[in-house]
């Protein structure tokens, strides 16, 4: 890639940030501009004289690689589980709200290249830009080292979500879930508070927050109160799992 500055210049930046960001994520690049791709937000690529390719095309592989490692794993180690109940796990795994989980969990946010209207508007901290770039740098690991490092990283960010599945969950009724894992340090209810209803009566979109203890937990939208319930619901608890909490800790919600 063409950087500002003489190439030594650059490709000893790239080195030394890659190098960082190796240790975070547990996987050595042996090609390091992979990475920086991977971290390129599409705003960067229209800065002027940037040179920068974006990290649209590592999401896309990602995506697919993701949804490949999260299904054989789900298919091996739940052997009586059915189509359909191994279909709503994967579903829980691979979503907006957990993608963009583990793309805090992992920093990627201090390590996005973003444009400066991007930077202004707080873009290191937008889920959808921490989801994205959590399958990009997947993508990346799987140019980078094949099938078997994608697999050996996959596994790793995930083993605590998986973990949970073997235990049992309710993979049909995230706001019991939620609920549960709650009253593990609390009596207190979770609280599904209706904050906006749009669009016309034939088609209309509503966004619900869950609140605990007067805190926000998750936040979610869906075409009926009940949808976004559920949405703010698994919303919660993606954040809840990336800040490490479980049932017994509940209680310092």
């Amino acid at each position: 890639m063409n950087e500002a500055g003489g190439p030594d210049e650059a490709n000893s930046g790239v080195a030394l940030g890659a190098a960082r960001m190796d240790l975070e994520l547990g996987y050595a690049f042996q090609e390091p501009t992979l990475l920086r791709r991977a971290l390129t937000h599409p705003s960067a690529s229209g800065e002027p004289g940037s040179g920068l390719d974006h990290n649209q095309r590592l999401e896309f592989l990602g995506d697919a690689v993701l949804q490949l490692i999260l299904t054989e794993e789900l298919y091996q180690r739940f052997p009586r589980w059915g189509e359909g109940l191994l279909t709503k796990a994967r579903a829980r795994l691979v979503n907006r709200h957990s993608l963009a989980a583990l793309g805090a969990q992992l920093q990627l946010g201090r390590h996005l290249i973003l444009s400066r209207g991007e930077e202004r508007s707080r873009g290191r901290e937008r889920p959808s830009a921490l989801a994205d770039a959590f399958e990009a740098v997947l993508g990346a690991v799987y140019v980078d080292g094949g099938y078997g490092a994608a697999r050996t990283f996959v596994l790793r960010q995930y083993a605590a979500p998986l973990e949970e599945l073997t235990r049992g969950p309710d993979v049909d009724n995230p706001k019991g879930e939620l609920q549960e894992l709650l009253q593990g340090g609390s009596l207190e209810l979770p609280l599904y508070r209706l904050e906006q209803a749009s669009g016309p009566d034939h088609d209309r979109d509503f966004e619900c927050a869950v609140y605990h203890g007067g805190v926000e937990l998750g936040r979610g939208r869906g075409k009926s109160k009940r949808a976004a319930e559920t949405d703010a619901a698994l919303d919660a608890l993606a954040r809840l799992r990336a800040a490490g909490l479980t049932a017994a800790a509940s209680n310092n919600v």
